[in-house]
Protein backbone atom coordinates (compact mmCIF):
# COMPACT_ATOMS: atom_id res chain seq x y z
CA UNK A 1 0.00 0.00 0.00
CA UNK A 2 1.45 3.40 -0.82
CA UNK A 3 2.53 5.69 2.13
CA UNK A 4 -0.02 8.37 2.77
CA UNK A 5 1.69 10.85 5.10
CA UNK A 6 -0.40 14.09 5.42
CA UNK A 7 1.34 16.86 3.70
CA UNK A 8 0.32 20.57 3.10
CA UNK A 9 2.72 23.42 1.70
CA UNK A 10 2.73 27.21 1.71
CA UNK A 11 4.67 30.13 1.10
CA UNK A 12 4.16 33.09 2.90
CA UNK A 13 4.44 36.32 1.22
CA UNK A 14 8.55 36.74 2.22
CA UNK A 15 9.28 33.83 0.25
CA UNK A 16 9.69 31.57 3.13
CA UNK A 17 8.08 28.02 2.29
CA UNK A 18 6.51 26.12 5.53
CA UNK A 19 5.59 22.57 4.79
CA UNK A 20 3.18 20.70 7.77
CA UNK A 21 3.54 16.97 8.61
CA UNK A 22 0.27 16.92 10.90
CA UNK A 23 0.73 13.82 13.14
CA UNK A 24 -1.18 13.82 16.49
CA UNK A 25 0.90 10.05 17.77
CA UNK A 26 2.84 11.74 20.30
CA UNK A 27 2.90 15.63 21.56
CA UNK A 28 5.49 16.67 20.12
CA UNK A 29 6.77 18.84 17.24
CA UNK A 30 9.85 18.81 15.32
CA UNK A 31 11.10 21.88 13.96
CA UNK A 32 13.65 21.87 10.72
CA UNK A 33 14.80 24.23 8.48
CA UNK A 34 16.62 23.92 5.34
CA UNK A 35 18.56 26.84 3.90
CA UNK A 36 19.81 26.69 0.18
CA UNK A 37 23.76 27.53 1.25
CA UNK A 38 26.19 24.77 1.37
CA UNK A 39 30.17 23.98 0.83
CA UNK A 40 29.43 24.11 -2.96
CA UNK A 41 28.19 28.09 -3.03
CA UNK A 42 31.47 29.29 -1.52
CA UNK A 43 33.77 31.64 -3.87
CA UNK A 44 37.23 30.95 -4.34
CA UNK A 45 38.98 32.44 -1.25
CA UNK A 46 35.50 31.53 0.94
CA UNK A 47 35.49 28.12 1.34
CA UNK A 48 34.17 27.04 5.03
CA UNK A 49 32.12 30.08 5.06
CA UNK A 50 28.67 27.93 5.24
CA UNK A 51 29.73 25.51 7.83
CA UNK A 52 31.30 28.26 10.12
CA UNK A 53 27.79 29.95 10.11
CA UNK A 54 26.29 26.33 11.56
CA UNK A 55 28.54 27.13 14.55
CA UNK A 56 27.92 31.00 14.50
CA UNK A 57 23.99 30.55 14.69
CA UNK A 58 24.23 29.54 18.22
CA UNK A 59 26.26 32.38 19.39
CA UNK A 60 23.43 34.26 20.31
CA UNK A 61 21.20 36.59 18.15
CA UNK A 62 19.13 40.54 18.52
CA UNK A 63 17.26 39.02 21.54
CA UNK A 64 19.35 35.50 22.66
CA UNK A 65 22.12 35.66 24.34
CA UNK A 66 25.60 33.56 23.50
CA UNK A 67 24.92 30.12 24.44
CA UNK A 68 21.35 30.31 24.99
CA UNK A 69 19.77 28.54 22.03
CA UNK A 70 21.17 25.31 23.17
CA UNK A 71 20.15 25.82 27.12
CA UNK A 72 16.49 27.36 26.56
CA UNK A 73 15.17 24.85 24.13
CA UNK A 74 16.94 21.79 25.70
CA UNK A 75 15.64 23.23 29.27
CA UNK A 76 11.94 22.64 27.73
CA UNK A 77 12.95 18.98 26.78
CA UNK A 78 13.87 19.50 23.06
CA UNK A 79 16.87 17.61 21.36
CA UNK A 80 18.74 19.89 18.69
CA UNK A 81 21.68 20.45 16.32
CA UNK A 82 22.36 21.52 13.08
CA UNK A 83 24.54 20.11 9.39
CA UNK A 84 26.16 21.78 6.69
CA UNK A 85 27.05 19.63 3.77
CA UNK A 86 27.84 20.82 0.20
CA UNK A 87 24.27 21.73 -1.34
CA UNK A 88 22.59 22.97 2.16
CA UNK A 89 22.65 23.27 5.29
CA UNK A 90 20.13 22.51 8.23
CA UNK A 91 18.66 23.17 11.65
CA UNK A 92 16.58 21.52 13.93
CA UNK A 93 15.18 21.00 16.67
CA UNK A 94 12.17 18.62 18.27
CA UNK A 95 10.41 19.51 21.16
CA UNK A 96 7.08 19.22 23.16
CA UNK A 97 4.46 20.34 21.68
CA UNK A 98 3.94 23.40 23.99
CA UNK A 99 7.58 24.42 23.63
CA UNK A 100 7.17 24.60 19.36
CA UNK A 101 6.43 28.55 19.25
CA UNK A 102 9.37 29.41 21.84
CA UNK A 103 11.56 27.16 19.09
CA UNK A 104 10.13 28.92 16.07
CA UNK A 105 10.86 32.53 17.64
CA UNK A 106 14.22 31.41 18.48
CA UNK A 107 14.86 29.96 14.88
CA UNK A 108 13.00 33.38 13.83
CA UNK A 109 15.35 35.51 15.49
CA UNK A 110 18.72 33.91 14.46
CA UNK A 111 17.47 33.46 10.67
CA UNK A 112 16.47 37.41 10.87
CA UNK A 113 18.36 39.04 13.10
CA UNK A 114 21.82 37.04 13.37
CA UNK A 115 24.10 40.46 12.62
CA UNK A 116 23.29 42.12 15.89
CA UNK A 117 25.35 39.29 17.54
CA UNK A 118 27.59 38.37 15.07
CA UNK A 119 30.67 40.22 16.54
CA UNK A 120 34.73 40.29 16.46
CA UNK A 121 34.87 38.02 19.90
CA UNK A 122 31.84 35.34 18.33
CA UNK A 123 33.85 35.18 14.89
CA UNK A 124 37.31 34.85 16.56
CA UNK A 125 36.07 32.43 18.65
CA UNK A 126 33.83 29.81 16.55
CA UNK A 127 36.80 30.26 14.18
CA UNK A 128 38.81 28.64 16.94
CA UNK A 129 36.16 26.46 17.44
CA UNK A 130 36.22 25.17 13.73
CA UNK A 131 40.03 24.99 13.72
CA UNK A 132 39.37 22.65 16.48
CA UNK A 133 37.17 20.84 15.09
CA UNK A 134 39.06 20.01 11.87
CA UNK A 135 42.05 18.53 14.37
CA UNK A 136 39.75 16.32 15.92
CA UNK A 137 37.56 15.30 12.78
CA UNK A 138 40.46 15.33 9.73
CA UNK A 139 43.50 15.98 11.01
CA UNK A 140 44.22 13.59 14.09
CA UNK A 141 42.11 10.79 13.45
CA UNK A 142 42.49 7.74 11.48
CA UNK A 143 41.48 7.92 7.66
CA UNK A 144 40.41 11.41 8.56
CA UNK A 145 41.74 12.81 5.26
CA UNK A 146 39.79 9.94 3.11
CA UNK A 147 36.98 11.86 1.99
CA UNK A 148 38.54 15.46 1.16
CA UNK A 149 40.82 13.36 -0.30
CA UNK A 150 38.29 11.27 -2.24
CA UNK A 151 36.44 15.14 -3.31
CA UNK A 152 39.70 15.70 -4.30
CA UNK A 153 40.47 13.24 -6.92
CA UNK A 154 36.86 12.30 -7.89
CA UNK A 155 35.82 16.13 -8.87
CA UNK A 156 38.38 18.52 -10.82
CA UNK A 157 40.09 21.82 -9.58
CA UNK A 158 37.33 24.68 -9.16
CA UNK A 159 34.35 22.30 -8.96
CA UNK A 160 31.70 22.81 -6.47
CA UNK A 161 32.19 19.70 -4.66
CA UNK A 162 35.87 19.94 -5.42
CA UNK A 163 36.61 20.60 -1.36
CA UNK A 164 35.15 19.50 2.21
CA UNK A 165 32.77 21.61 3.99
CA UNK A 166 35.30 22.28 6.47
CA UNK A 167 36.81 24.39 4.29
CA UNK A 168 40.39 26.33 4.56
CA UNK A 169 42.05 27.20 7.43
CA UNK A 170 43.81 29.62 5.52
CA UNK A 171 40.34 31.18 4.04
CA UNK A 172 38.80 31.05 7.55
CA UNK A 173 41.78 33.06 8.92
CA UNK A 174 41.80 35.80 6.34
CA UNK A 175 37.77 36.29 6.67
CA UNK A 176 37.12 39.30 7.63
CA UNK A 177 34.12 40.24 10.26
CA UNK A 178 32.60 42.34 6.76
CA UNK A 179 33.15 39.16 4.83
CA UNK A 180 31.02 37.23 7.12
CA UNK A 181 28.10 39.57 7.68
CA UNK A 182 27.82 39.48 3.48
CA UNK A 183 27.67 36.00 3.19
CA UNK A 184 24.65 35.89 6.00
CA UNK A 185 22.95 38.82 4.52
CA UNK A 186 23.29 36.99 0.77
CA UNK A 187 22.16 33.67 1.59
CA UNK A 188 20.28 33.81 5.01
CA UNK A 189 16.79 34.95 3.32
CA UNK A 190 13.15 33.92 3.84
CA UNK A 191 12.87 32.90 -0.09
CA UNK A 192 16.27 30.76 0.30
CA UNK A 193 14.64 28.71 3.24
CA UNK A 194 12.10 25.61 4.10
CA UNK A 195 10.56 25.43 7.35
CA UNK A 196 9.15 22.12 8.08
CA UNK A 197 6.86 21.23 11.13
CA UNK A 198 6.30 17.89 11.60
CA UNK A 199 4.35 16.58 14.58
CA UNK A 200 1.36 17.36 16.97
CA UNK A 201 -0.13 20.86 15.34
CA UNK A 202 -2.24 21.10 12.17
CA UNK A 203 -1.72 22.80 9.18
CA UNK A 204 -3.21 25.67 9.85
CA UNK A 205 -2.05 26.26 13.25
CA UNK A 206 1.75 25.34 11.75
CA UNK A 207 1.14 28.31 8.80
CA UNK A 208 0.25 30.88 11.57
CA UNK A 209 2.55 29.97 14.05
CA UNK A 210 4.80 30.41 10.98
CA UNK A 211 3.82 33.24 9.65
CA UNK A 212 3.57 35.38 13.12
CA UNK A 213 7.27 34.53 13.66
CA UNK A 214 8.58 34.65 10.06
CA UNK A 215 6.41 36.71 8.21
CA UNK A 216 8.30 39.91 8.98
CA UNK A 217 11.78 38.91 8.06
CA UNK A 218 12.70 40.70 4.60
CA UNK A 219 13.20 38.72 1.49
CA UNK A 220 15.97 39.55 -1.10
CA UNK A 221 17.37 38.25 -4.28
CA UNK A 222 19.90 35.47 -3.64
CA UNK A 223 22.49 34.91 -6.13
CA UNK A 224 22.93 31.53 -7.03
CA UNK A 225 25.97 29.54 -8.97
CA UNK A 226 24.61 28.53 -12.49
CA UNK A 227 24.64 24.82 -12.51
CA UNK A 228 27.93 23.37 -13.19
CA UNK A 229 28.68 21.04 -16.56
CA UNK A 230 27.49 17.57 -16.09
CA UNK A 231 30.67 15.65 -15.22
CA UNK A 232 30.89 11.73 -17.18
CA UNK A 233 32.76 9.11 -15.45
CA UNK A 234 36.46 9.57 -15.08
CA UNK A 235 38.62 9.08 -18.44
CA UNK A 236 41.17 7.45 -16.58
CA UNK A 237 42.31 5.83 -13.07
CA UNK A 238 43.73 8.17 -10.40
CA UNK A 239 45.60 6.97 -7.54
CA UNK A 240 46.33 8.79 -4.21
CA UNK A 241 48.60 7.19 -0.83
CA UNK A 242 48.48 8.46 2.25
CA UNK A 243 51.23 7.25 4.53
CA UNK A 244 48.96 7.68 7.69
CA UNK A 245 49.79 5.59 10.78
CA UNK A 246 46.30 3.95 10.78
CA UNK A 247 45.15 0.93 12.22
CA UNK A 248 44.23 -1.40 9.88
CA UNK A 249 45.19 -0.99 5.89
CA UNK A 250 42.55 0.16 3.88
CA UNK A 251 41.69 0.92 0.12
CA UNK A 252 38.63 3.38 -1.25
CA UNK A 253 37.37 2.65 -4.88
CA UNK A 254 35.21 6.24 -5.71
CA UNK A 255 33.53 6.71 -8.98
CA UNK A 256 31.54 9.71 -10.39
CA UNK A 257 27.71 8.99 -10.02
CA UNK A 258 24.88 11.02 -11.74
CA UNK A 259 23.11 13.74 -10.42
CA UNK A 260 20.89 12.61 -7.33
CA UNK A 261 16.95 11.50 -7.45
CA UNK A 262 16.85 10.00 -10.67
CA UNK A 263 16.15 6.96 -12.41
CA UNK A 264 20.11 6.31 -13.29
CA UNK A 265 21.06 7.62 -9.92
CA UNK A 266 18.42 4.76 -7.84
CA UNK A 267 19.94 2.07 -10.12
CA UNK A 268 23.95 2.82 -9.36
CA UNK A 269 23.06 3.29 -5.74
CA UNK A 270 21.29 -0.02 -6.14
CA UNK A 271 23.80 -1.54 -7.96
CA UNK A 272 26.48 -0.50 -5.04
CA UNK A 273 24.26 -2.44 -3.19
CA UNK A 274 24.13 -5.64 -4.22
CA UNK A 275 27.93 -5.28 -4.30
CA UNK A 276 29.01 -4.28 -1.18
CA UNK A 277 25.75 -3.12 1.23
CA UNK A 278 23.15 -6.25 1.83
CA UNK A 279 24.64 -9.55 3.95
CA UNK A 280 24.57 -11.35 0.59
CA UNK A 281 26.49 -8.52 -1.34
CA UNK A 282 29.34 -10.13 -3.87
CA UNK A 283 32.27 -8.30 -2.55
CA UNK A 284 31.41 -9.70 0.96
CA UNK A 285 30.74 -13.06 -0.02
CA UNK A 286 34.25 -12.51 -2.28
CA UNK A 287 36.93 -10.83 -0.19
CA UNK A 288 35.13 -11.35 3.09
CA UNK A 289 33.85 -14.75 3.13
CA UNK A 290 35.73 -16.83 0.24
CA UNK A 291 38.97 -15.08 -0.49
CA UNK A 292 39.43 -14.07 3.19
CA UNK A 293 41.46 -10.65 1.91
CA UNK A 294 39.18 -8.11 4.00
CA UNK A 295 37.62 -7.80 7.15
CA UNK A 296 35.29 -5.69 6.03
CA UNK A 297 34.02 -4.41 2.48
CA UNK A 298 31.30 -1.45 2.63
CA UNK A 299 29.48 1.05 0.01
CA UNK A 300 28.23 4.80 -0.44
CA UNK A 301 26.73 6.56 -2.56
CA UNK A 302 25.90 10.37 -2.06
CA UNK A 303 23.28 12.02 -3.51
CA UNK A 304 24.43 15.52 -4.82
CA UNK A 305 21.97 18.07 -6.94
CA UNK A 306 25.06 20.12 -9.08
CA UNK A 307 25.20 17.48 -12.34
CA UNK A 308 27.05 14.83 -10.57
CA UNK A 309 26.80 12.62 -7.48
CA UNK A 310 29.66 10.37 -5.59
CA UNK A 311 30.12 6.63 -4.65
CA UNK A 312 32.62 5.05 -3.32
CA UNK A 313 33.67 1.41 -1.93
CA UNK A 314 35.81 0.57 1.05
CA UNK A 315 37.88 -2.19 1.89
CA UNK A 316 39.22 -2.79 5.10
CA UNK A 317 42.56 -5.99 4.72
CA UNK A 318 42.73 -8.70 6.43
CA UNK A 319 46.08 -9.36 8.15
CA UNK A 320 48.99 -9.95 5.23
CA UNK A 321 46.70 -8.75 2.44
CA UNK A 322 47.61 -7.19 -0.43
CA UNK A 323 45.66 -3.67 -0.81
CA UNK A 324 46.93 -4.02 -4.69
CA UNK A 325 45.64 -7.44 -4.93
CA UNK A 326 42.33 -6.03 -3.22
CA UNK A 327 41.85 -3.49 -5.56
CA UNK A 328 42.23 -5.75 -8.59
CA UNK A 329 39.96 -8.24 -7.25
CA UNK A 330 37.07 -5.38 -6.86
CA UNK A 331 37.48 -4.23 -10.28
CA UNK A 332 37.04 -8.06 -11.68
CA UNK A 333 33.79 -7.87 -9.59
CA UNK A 334 32.59 -4.59 -10.44
CA UNK A 335 33.30 -5.45 -14.49
CA UNK A 336 31.46 -9.00 -13.78
CA UNK A 337 28.34 -7.10 -12.37
CA UNK A 338 28.01 -4.62 -15.29
CA UNK A 339 28.11 -7.61 -17.56
CA UNK A 340 26.03 -9.76 -15.65
CA UNK A 341 23.46 -7.45 -14.09
CA UNK A 342 21.77 -8.20 -10.66
CA UNK A 343 20.30 -11.40 -9.86
CA UNK A 344 16.33 -11.61 -9.28
CA UNK A 345 17.52 -12.24 -5.41
CA UNK A 346 20.04 -9.03 -5.49
CA UNK A 347 17.58 -7.06 -6.38
CA UNK A 348 14.60 -8.50 -4.25
CA UNK A 349 17.25 -7.93 -1.08
CA UNK A 350 18.43 -4.18 -2.30
CA UNK A 351 14.24 -3.62 -2.76
CA UNK A 352 13.54 -4.93 0.76
CA UNK A 353 16.48 -3.36 2.11
CA UNK A 354 15.75 0.40 1.04
CA UNK A 355 11.99 -0.13 2.18
CA UNK A 356 12.97 -1.49 5.91
CA UNK A 357 15.65 1.28 6.01
CA UNK A 358 13.30 4.42 4.69
CA UNK A 359 10.18 3.19 6.67
CA UNK A 360 12.23 2.89 10.16
CA UNK A 361 13.51 6.51 9.41
CA UNK A 362 10.01 7.79 8.51
CA UNK A 363 8.74 6.29 11.89
CA UNK A 364 11.08 9.10 13.91
CA UNK A 365 9.24 12.90 13.61
CA UNK A 366 13.36 14.53 13.47
CA UNK A 367 14.02 12.47 10.58
CA UNK A 368 10.35 12.81 8.41
CA UNK A 369 11.08 16.17 9.21
CA UNK A 370 14.40 16.15 7.60
CA UNK A 371 13.34 14.09 4.87
CA UNK A 372 10.46 17.29 3.54
CA UNK A 373 12.97 19.59 4.14
CA UNK A 374 15.28 17.96 1.75
CA UNK A 375 13.41 17.02 -0.82
CA UNK A 376 11.53 20.47 -0.81
CA UNK A 377 14.63 22.70 -0.99
CA UNK A 378 16.48 19.99 -3.44
CA UNK A 379 13.45 18.72 -5.30
CA UNK A 380 10.72 20.79 -5.29
CA UNK A 381 8.63 17.85 -3.97
CA UNK A 382 7.55 17.97 -0.35
CA UNK A 383 5.48 14.68 -0.98
CA UNK A 384 9.03 12.99 -1.71
CA UNK A 385 8.60 11.14 1.13
CA UNK A 386 4.91 9.34 0.19
CA UNK A 387 6.80 8.17 -3.49
CA UNK A 388 10.12 7.52 -3.18
CA UNK A 389 10.18 3.60 -2.37
CA UNK A 390 7.49 3.07 -5.49
CA UNK A 391 10.52 5.08 -7.92
CA UNK A 392 13.25 3.05 -6.21
CA UNK A 393 11.06 -0.44 -6.72
CA UNK A 394 10.52 0.78 -10.30
CA UNK A 395 14.06 0.41 -11.42
CA UNK A 396 14.60 -2.23 -13.21
CA UNK A 397 17.29 -5.47 -13.51
CA UNK A 398 18.08 -4.05 -16.80
CA UNK A 399 18.50 -0.50 -15.39
CA UNK A 400 20.84 -1.52 -12.40
CA UNK A 401 23.38 -3.51 -14.66
CA UNK A 402 23.25 -0.37 -17.63
CA UNK A 403 23.57 2.11 -14.75
CA UNK A 404 26.77 0.14 -13.41
CA UNK A 405 28.23 -0.90 -16.53
CA UNK A 406 28.50 3.22 -16.92
CA UNK A 407 29.55 4.57 -13.84
CA UNK A 408 30.92 1.83 -11.99
CA UNK A 409 33.46 1.14 -14.52
CA UNK A 410 37.00 0.42 -13.17
CA UNK A 411 38.43 2.69 -15.85
CA UNK A 412 36.60 5.83 -13.90
CA UNK A 413 37.89 4.95 -10.07
CA UNK A 414 40.12 7.08 -7.91
CA UNK A 415 41.16 5.21 -5.65
CA UNK A 416 42.79 6.27 -2.37
CA UNK A 417 45.00 3.65 -0.10
CA UNK A 418 46.25 3.65 3.52
CA UNK A 419 49.06 0.67 3.11
CA UNK A 420 49.68 1.93 6.91
CA UNK A 421 53.08 0.78 8.81
CA UNK A 422 54.45 -2.51 7.29
CA UNK A 423 51.52 -3.39 5.46
CA UNK A 424 51.87 -5.54 2.46
CA UNK A 425 51.81 -3.45 -0.80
Amino acid sequence: MPLAYDIADLTLSNGLRVVVNEDHSVPAVAVNLWVDVGSRHEAPGRTGFAHLFEHLMFQGSANVASGEHFAVLMSHGARLNATTWFDRTNYFETVPKGAYELALWMEADRHGNLLAALTQENLDNQRDVVKEEKRQRYDNVPYGQALPQLYAAVFPPGHPYHHPTIGSMADLDAASLQDVHEFYSTYYRPGNTVLTLAGDLTPREGFTAADKYFGQIPDAPVPHPPPSAPLQPMASPGHVQLDDDVPTPRIYLAFRLPVDNTVDFFAVSAAMDALAGLTIARLERKLVRELEVCNDVSAASMGLIDNVSLGFFVAEAAPGASLARIEELVCQELTRFGRQGPTAVEMEAVVAQNERAWLSSLAALDERADHIGHSTLLHDDPRAINTLLDRIGAVTADQVGEAAARWLDPQGRAVLSYPGAGAAS
